[in-house]
């Protein structure tokens, strides 16, 4: 343990503990050597599960006090899950932690090793992650487990329709492997319902028992576009381009439907909120959550699914098979996969990703003083676009008329239509209208719009500035900065997209 930690710790706690005794007689080294430090048992470290006590773990065979690391871990309390026992099983659920620099922070809280007839696992702990399905290996990975990655921009604009293969991936835990003929959604019954069990309903009885439907939606994750703002300041997510974004027909049973046939009606008194839980856990059982409004989920025009089919093909594994949540225009966090269980409540769903995860807040919000109860979970989602060709830093060469190809998607949450893409090639001294192509739909506007732009370049123009912003039907138009929506998750950047490219005069 290297001396200056020494200061994290209470000294009379040092000059108590036989322990800290013997780390501090070794401070003075640059390592600590395993062979001087004291030796525990399983059942030394299990006496060793609170602050009273000092929090102990284990990993690779050494004991570590992590007392005074608890309220410096990014991920909260959540390590006190391994308290008195081993890191490993948790660790598995997260690559992230297998990293030079989180190693280097355990070990300085190292104050032992385990005792050689304990240092052999108690039980063969295997990859939670080992079921998870093949992905194309074109995919730009940001985190391998869970597994979440998106495809290079320019194929997003290659069509309307994004395939399966290349939508982007947004797992929070390991992919659960489901048999579909086992399989059976549950739905609780209203408060006073003459039929006291719940609704259980199989795939079969899905498809048989309700009608069909369709809806083509654009899916976006929170974060999309989160690089951005880590070029301001870094905030704590996965560092997603541009792309965590995707366009999918997607059939199934209207949510409503299903309600109706549990017994609830558009009238049903003090309910306000449909809560969805998937079927994807982590080894403590704990399964990934959501909620969306009531009058949503009974709304005809909201068109929400429970959806079975993603372009013509069963749910892929990664995308919710064999059952997911459709919320058309609202944030992906909501579309729960792999779906088990409808209850329908006065309350939110209680799941951490509800309720703290997935807010937007002030510039000036930090991890000392965010109250993730002061702001409302993130639905509809703001007007968007970006530029997906030319790629940043390209150099491109116009054509033989001096003019090059821009192309992107714009897209707007809650059914708002794009209307306009407006797109400068000097920085935004002046603007041009791109061309929108899409489908057409009566009613709310689901799905994203793919524009294009050819236009001409300045003929002495070396460098230039791309940028696009979108208008939606409400005249919503996207932020010029990203600063000024900058929040501590990095959530909601719909700010003007830019890019810097170069210009291949020589070509001309």
């Amino acid at each position: 343990m290297p001396g200056a930690l020494l200061t994290r710790f209470d000294q009379t706690f040092i000059d108590t503990d036989p322990t800290r005794q013997k780390v501090a007689q070794a401070e003075s080294k640059e390592d600590v050597p395993s062979y001087s430090l004291p030796q525990y048992t399983r059942e030394d470290v299990k006496k060793h599960k609170n602050p009273s006590d000092r929090i102990w773990v284990t990993y690779a065979g050494e004991v570590f006090d992590i007392t005074d690391f608890v309220d410096l871990h990014p991920g909260g309390n959540r390590i006190l899950l391994a308290a008195g026992g081993a890191l490993e099983p948790f660790w598995a659920l997260y690559g992230v932690h297998k990293s030079e620099h989180v190693m280097e922070i355990l070990q300085e809280y190292k104050v032992g090793v385990l005792s050689p007839e304990d240092k052999e696992e108690p039980c063969d702990v295997s990859d939670p992650y080992s079921g998870d399905p093949s992905r194309h290996p074109i995919l730009k990975v940001n985190s391998q487990k869970p597994f979440n990655a998106e495809p290079p921009p320019e194929l997003l604009t290659d069509s309307f329709i994004t395939p399966n293969e290349l939508f982007f991936k947004r797992n929070h835990l390991p992919v659960p492997n489901i048999n579909p003929d086992k399989f059976q959604l549950v739905v609780d019954r209203p408060p006073g319902a003459k039929q006291g069990k719940p609704l259980k309903l199989s795939l079969k009885d899905l498809k048989a028992k309700f009608a069909q439907h369709e809806v083509t939606a654009t899916l976006q994750c929170a974060g999309n576009r989160r690089s951005e703002m880590n070029a301001i300041k870094q905030v704590k997510g996965l560092d997603w381009g541009t792309a965590a974004i995707s366009t999918a027909r997607w059939a199934g049973v209207r949510l409503r439907d299903v309600l109706l046939d549990a017994g609830y009606t558009e009238d049903t008194p003090n309910l306000l909120h449909v809560q969805f839980e998937g079927l994807d856990q982590d080894i403590t059982g704990t399964k990934y959550g959501a909620s969306i409004s009531f009058k949503r989920a009974m709304s005809k025009d909201h068109e929400v699914l429970l959806a079975y089919e993603m372009n013509g093909e069963e749910l892929p594994k990664d995308h919710g098979f064999p059952l997911r949540v459709i919320v058309p225009g609202v944030v992906g966090a909501r579309n729960v996969k792999w779906l088990g269980r409808i209850i329908v409540s006065a309350e939110e769903s209680p799941s951490h990703w509800q309720q703290n995860d997935y807010k937007g807040f002030n510039p000036n919000v930090d991890w000392d003083t965010v109250d993730f109860s002061s702001s409302p979970a993130i639905q509809d989602l703001p007007v968007q676009s970006a530029i997906t060709e030319p790629r940043p830093g390209e150099k491109i060469t116009p054509n033989h008329d001096g003019n090059v190809t821009i192309k992107g998607y714009a897209w707007s949450g809650g059914g708002k239509e794009i209307v306009r893409v407006d797109v400068s090639l000097d920085g935004g001294k002046t603007w041009k209208v791109a061309e929108l192509t899409g489908e057409e739909k009566e009613g709310l506007a689901w799905a994203w719009k793919i524009w294009r732009l050819e236009a001409a370049i300045p003929v002495e123009c070396n460098e230039m500035t791309i940028i696009c912003k979108a208008v939606d039907n409400n005249y919503n138009v996207q932020p010029d900065s990203v600063a000024p929506i900058w929040n501590l998750r990095g959530v909601l950047n719909n700010a003007w997209h830019r890019i810097s490219v170069t210009v291949d005069q020589d070509e001309h």
